[in-house]
């Protein structure tokens, strides 16, 4: 069985040649369909301006999460910064296929409200594809809470996406 811990992302572990990088890369481009393709440079780039990035064991899964001050030129960020004072994105969540169906995702967005509530946001936001369609990640979203608020055409018409947000709710005490 792989370790399953949650882990931080930092961007000393993204540096071209690192083990981590390649195995985030590929990761990353096997599903750039559904999220975008990524260099080297431009996942050190990410990793550098995240709100937090995790990972689930050696790579089961992966989450990179931007607030509304990270410098970022993505179509859907620059969306969401037009028209939220403050927020954090999420720009890519992804699971190996090997660990499929043993919670990765939800387990990945659990600790993200949890920083987000932390320090004060009040929404998580993201986009998923209407065309290409992705209805495994529809259904994923809607079943966390997040609702549409939003739609567009990106990446000179060869995406339509659906922007969704999820209030979070103020910390409890347990």
């Amino acid at each position: 069985m792989r370790d399953q811990a949650l882990q931080s992302i930092a961007p000393a572990e993204v540096l071209n040649g690192n083990p981590l990088t390649k195995s985030l890369l590929a990761l990353n481009n096997a599903h750039a369909q559904e999220l975008s393709w990524l260099e080297p440079e431009r996942l050190q780039h990410l990793v550098s301006q995240a709100f937090l990035a995790r990972r689930i064991g050696n790579l089961d899964a992966f989450l990179l999460a931007f607030d509304q001050g990270a410098d970022y030129d993505s179509p859907n960020f620059l969306w969401f910064r037009a028209r939220y004072p403050r927020f954090v994105y999420v720009d890519r969540i992804v699971v190996a296929a090997s660990a499929r169906g043993r919670g990765c995702a939800r387990r990945l967005y659990r600790d993200l409200f949890e920083h987000a509530g932390k320090v004060g946001h009040e929404c998580v936001v993201c986009e998923v594809n209407i065309s290409p369609p992705n209805p495994a990640s529809d259904a994923f979203h809607a079943a966390l809470g997040f609702a549409e608020v939003g739609s567009a055409s990106v990446h000179e018409g060869s995406k339509t996406v659906r922007y969704l947000s999820r209030a979070l709710t103020a910390p409890t005490a347990t």
